[in-house]
């Protein structure tokens, strides 16, 4: 999918290897999006890699909101929640940059937030580019989004079926 905003995925290592991990779904649908990993053990990070011209850090603000003028980029921290404040405070590039802050949202998610009003990384991203005039990228994430969660939530429900038909038919 062609996304007008060009976006850039700072990603914790751990995520990398989690099934579940939808910045790089979001990556796969986006013609404009790349992911770097950060914090992997024996790599430090190349700072210059971060793009800090016109660029805006999607998290929430107390200020919140979208930043004016609107971001040509936009970076996206894909972790825990914890990791991502840590990310944010421990990575000078990324305290000089605005932020753009959404609105929680209530949905059915693949691993549940840790903060009321968490979202995915995908998720978030799509709201971000909606908020950014991004409307046909949005709603192909928001459309990627709703199919992994609905599959994923689907093969749990199948998986624990399964496992409750094994436990009924084991002997006591």
């Amino acid at each position: 999918m062609e996304n007008r905003t060009r976006v850039f995925v700072l990603r914790h290592w751990q995520e990398r290897v989690r099934t579940t991990n939808s910045g790089r779904w979001a990556a796969l649908s986006l013609s404009r999006c790349e992911i770097v990993d950060h914090a992997v053990p024996g790599e430090p990070l190349d700072f210059s890699r971060i793009p800090t011209s016109g660029a805006a850090v999607l998290f929430p603000s107390p200020a919140g909101g979208i930043p004016s003028p609107l971001p040509q980029t936009l970076v996206v921290l894909d972790a825990t929640w914890s990791q991502a404040r840590r990310m944010l405070q421990r990575i000078p590039e990324l305290q000089t940059l605005p932020r753009l802050s959404l609105p929680g949202a209530l949905a059915e998610r693949l691993r549940q937030p840790t903060v009321k009003g968490g979202m995915s990384t995908i998720e978030a991203l799509a709201a971000a580019l909606d908020l950014l005039g991004d409307a046909e990228a949005a709603g192909a994430l928001t459309h990627t989004w709703r199919l992994a969660v609905e599959r994923g939530l689907s093969l749990r429900r199948s998986s624990q079926l399964r496992d409750a038909m094994r436990a009924g038919f084991s002997a006591p």
